[in-house]
């Protein structure tokens, strides 16, 4: 077989691997994901319809107020395609404040399962119809920028981890605008109302920074300056060298002979 078709068959095999389109890690979400212990405690008391937590650890927690029986979660792939969300730590808080874990979500006729491009959560059968209570999840995400499609209608609230801020421009920035900020106990807290986030916003980002992080950047732009000066003084300096080095060659310099007419011939 001709090496560069032998090429083209592993690299096809490979990206259909990596995208799902074999069909590996489908199906059921495994129980031990589910049924694992959140790594911080689920704000089920949150007065915004969806409420995330970004985690110094890189991971989310998210809460999710339902007016729906399933939710379909994942992430775009930037080529129009969608991946499914992976999702651990799932919990479901029924509207009279029972809490349960995902194997019992599964026992009570709900799902938690994923094919090659969503991760689908289907309530207990006994939930109220048409939805209701709160779903929750942990997932992972960047060190430093947190973006997710907006499941569900509503108001949404974001946390970032402590000392992180948006305030500087260009390493700082949420969107959509239209967000309301403040300070509790060191966290940031980023919250959209309802109207802000409707039909036409289909993804919230955050991009943040680390507090000390600042002093990085200011100690990295003044050296920066710092050799720009210094090579702009250097510079400066070899061409005085170089004009003075002419003047003691004779060279370039005008002198003042007065006005003797002009050249032969145009007398």
């Amino acid at each position: 077989m001709n090496r560069r078709l032998l090429l083209a068959l592993v690299a096809f095999a490979l990206l259909a691997v990596t995208s799902g389109c074999l069909g590996f890690g489908t199906g059921d979400v495994a129980a031990e994901r589910i049924d694992a212990e959140p790594p911080a405690e689920y704000a089920w008391e949150s007065n915004a319809t969806t409420h995330i937590e970004i985690l110094e650890s890189t991971k989310f927690a998210a809460v999710y107020e339902l007016n729906q029986s399933e939710i379909q979660l994942f992430r775009r792939d930037g080529f129009g395609g969608r991946n499914p969300l992976s999702v651990e730590a799932v919990r479901y808080q029924y509207p009279n404040g029972t809490v349960v874990n995902g194997t019992e979500i599964r026992a009570r006729g709900g799902a938690v399962r994923q094919n090659r491009d969503v991760t689908t959560i289907a309530l207990p059968s006994d939930a109220p119809p048409g939805g209701g209570g709160h779903l929750a999840f942990t997932s992972s995400g960047s060190p430093k920028r947190f973006s997710l499609p907006t499941y569900v209608e509503g108001s949404y609230e974001i946390v970032l981890p402590p000392d992180r801020s948006i305030d500087a421009p260009i390493i700082g920035q949420a969107r959509p605008g239209g967000y309301d900020k403040s300070v509790e106990d060191g966290q940031v807290h980023l919250y959209w109302p309802d109207e802000e986030v409707g039909q036409n916003v289909d993804t919230i980002s955050v991009q943040f920074y680390l507090e000390r992080d600042l002093y990085v950047f200011a100690g990295i732009f003044a050296l920066f300056g710092a050799i720009g000066l210094g090579g702009l003084f250097y510079y400066r300096r070899q061409i005085e060298a170089l004009r003075k080095q002419r003047e003691e060659m004779g060279l370039g310099v005008q002198t003042d002979d007065g006005d003797d007419g002009p050249p032969p011939g145009m007398r």
